[in-house]
């Protein structure tokens, strides 16, 4: 390695280290101490200055959404809860709320499974023990959303998914209606009338959650295509969109990335 790169290294090192230091609220990173304690402390470093000292410093994705992405990526994954507890904690640190992060767990149940998110909810209990009580927060003002004032579940759902997925949403609940229409309704009932019309998050957010968890199951790739198409119905763009995707190559890993990337092209492609 020339003295160029080992600097380079050594830079993105320290920056990572700082900005796990801020996440963590510790200023020696367990993870450090774990590769260190099987000889890898070179590796260790190595992960702590590419993850934390270059990605996340990347622009176009903030770094309370980035932990948003995160959470709702492990929550997805539903075999890493201490890394959740980790993430959740940071999530706080950098100014994430508490309703936010139950909120991006509650969402991700109708993509990952409601054993996913009690899993992730009791990750997030323990996260919080212990800590201060937040400050009450103010009451919302009602937002100027399309499903304002609608009563019927149905309806309300309608007009939440046509407001993110335009006739994209329509087909896939019409293309449900000869072989499952129950299916179909829970869809737009469920998932639209009572997930996506809560409040503490924004539509926005939750489409780049929604995004997490279909890159994260790795299983979801037209799922995914559509919520791409949502998140940019809805006001984000698509660097937010490919930033989400290159945040989790590293916790979800490069195949899942290289097969959302390519999901991502053809959305592009298409608008």
């Amino acid at each position: 390695m020339s003295d160029l790169q080992q600097q380079d290294r050594s830079a993105s090192f320290a920056q990572g280290l700082k900005l796990i230091q801020q996440l963590g609220g510790a200023d020696r990173p367990a993870v450090l101490d774990l590769f260190e304690s099987i000889g890898e402390a070179e590796f260790g470093e190595q992960c702590v200055g590419f993850i934390y000292g270059d990605v996340y410093h990347r622009p176009g994705l903030p770094l309370p959404e980035r932990q948003l992405v995160t959470v709702a990526a492990l929550t997805a994954l539903g075999y890493a809860g201490s890394q959740l507890q980790f993430h959740a904690k940071a999530a706080l640190n950098v100014g994430c709320t508490r309703r936010q992060l139950i909120e991006a767990v509650i969402h991700v149940s109708s993509f990952a499974g409601f054993p996913a998110t009690l899993n992730a909810l009791g990750a997030l209990k323990a996260a919080f023990a212990g800590l201060p009580e937040e400050e009450p927060a103010p009451a919302e003002e009602v937002a100027d959303v399309p499903w304002a004032g609608i009563e019927d579940r149905y309806e309300r759902g309608l007009a939440a998914m046509r407001a993110v997925d335009g006739e994209a949403g329509e087909k896939v609940a019409a293309g449900l209606r000869d072989i499952a229409p129950d299916l179909a309704a829970y869809i737009v009932e469920f998932t639209f009338g009572e997930i996506y019309t809560r409040p503490h998050l924004s539509l926005r957010h939750r489409e780049i959650v929604t995004i997490a968890a279909c890159v994260a199951l790795g299983t979801a790739l037209p799922q995914l295509k559509v919520h791409i198409h949502g998140l940019l119905n809805v006001g984000g763009t698509e660097q937010e969109a490919v930033e989400t995707v290159l945040h989790l190559a590293f916790y979800c890993g490069f195949p899942a990335a290289l097969n959302a990337i390519a999901a991502a092209r053809e959305v592009f492609a298409q608008r």
